[in-house]
């Protein structure tokens, strides 16, 4: 607890302190709500719009965890995938790379016309976003093997399968959930970036409730809205962090 306590408290205060010299600089300066809300007006619009807030939280959340899910399963399975030979990594790799420079914005238009509107294009969004991670990760934990260790399976016979499961994999996991980290954050981002082009307005999320917000000159509820999205994303990286910790406390040091 009192561990806890000392991770805790720095960033919170910092935060307090923040947030009052944010509300006295827009008091005395007398700035508009529509154009720079103070955290006063934003959590007066969370209270009033905590329902439509909530709502559109949980249908983000639904895109954003099926994506980062899926860029977690089939990222750790490319990257190990690549890692096998170096035949397939020279062929392979350098589109996953170029998967990742395309632009999401110029990309979601095209999943609108194969997956149509809603939670499947937001959803494939958030995976396209979130995957280049946790293949780069894997695949470099994958490379990190010490040699000698290799050396001793080798030495011993042990099958492509058991290396991979007994070696490659545990001594990847450290990278792996560097990845999933990254991840974590990136699905949400592509999730609300992708409600932007293909979210339906019977299943809003915040991309949605950010952009009608907007339009209507309600900056306390976009602020509102963004912060949620900041939530969401804390949420999944807290989630993945608090995993990697259980998993690898026991044995490697960067858990500790």
């Amino acid at each position: 607890m009192r561990r806890s306590w000392q991770v805790i408290w720095p960033p919170l205060v910092t935060f307090v302190l923040l947030h009052a010299l944010w509300e006295l600089i827009v008091r005395r300066l007398g700035v508009p709500a529509w154009k720079v809300p103070a955290p006063s007006d934003i959590f007066r619009a969370v209270v009033d719009r905590s329902a439509d807030l909530m709502t559109a939280t949980a249908h983000t959340s639904a895109a954003a965890v099926l994506g980062f899910g899926l860029s977690a399963l089939i990222g750790v399975a490319a990257g190990t995938a690549l890692s096998s030979m170096k035949w397939i990594e020279r062929a392979f790799y350098p589109f996953t790379v170029f998967l990742q420079t395309v632009p999401l914005v110029a990309i979601a238009p095209l999943l609108v016309l194969w997956l149509g509107y809603g939670l499947a294009s937001v959803t494939v969004s958030a995976f396209i976003v979130s995957l280049f991670p946790v293949i780069a990760n894997t695949l470099a934990g994958m490379r990190s093997v010490d040699p000698g260790l290799r050396d001793m399976f080798r030495l011993y016979d042990a099958g492509p399968l058991r290396t991979l499961f007994k070696l490659k994999l545990p001594a990847a996991m450290p990278n792996v959930f560097t990845g999933l980290r990254i991840a974590s954050g990136l699905a949400v981002i592509g999730a609300v970036v992708g409600e932007f082009v293909a979210g339906t307005f019977d299943q809003q999320g915040l991309g949605l409730l950010v952009q009608s917000a907007s339009r209507n000159l309600q900056t306390p509820l976009v602020f509102a809205a963004v912060a949620a999205a900041s939530l969401l994303g804390l949420t999944l990286f807290a989630i993945v962090n608090f995993s990697g910790y259980w998993i690898l406390r026991r044995w490697h040091a960067s858990a500790r």
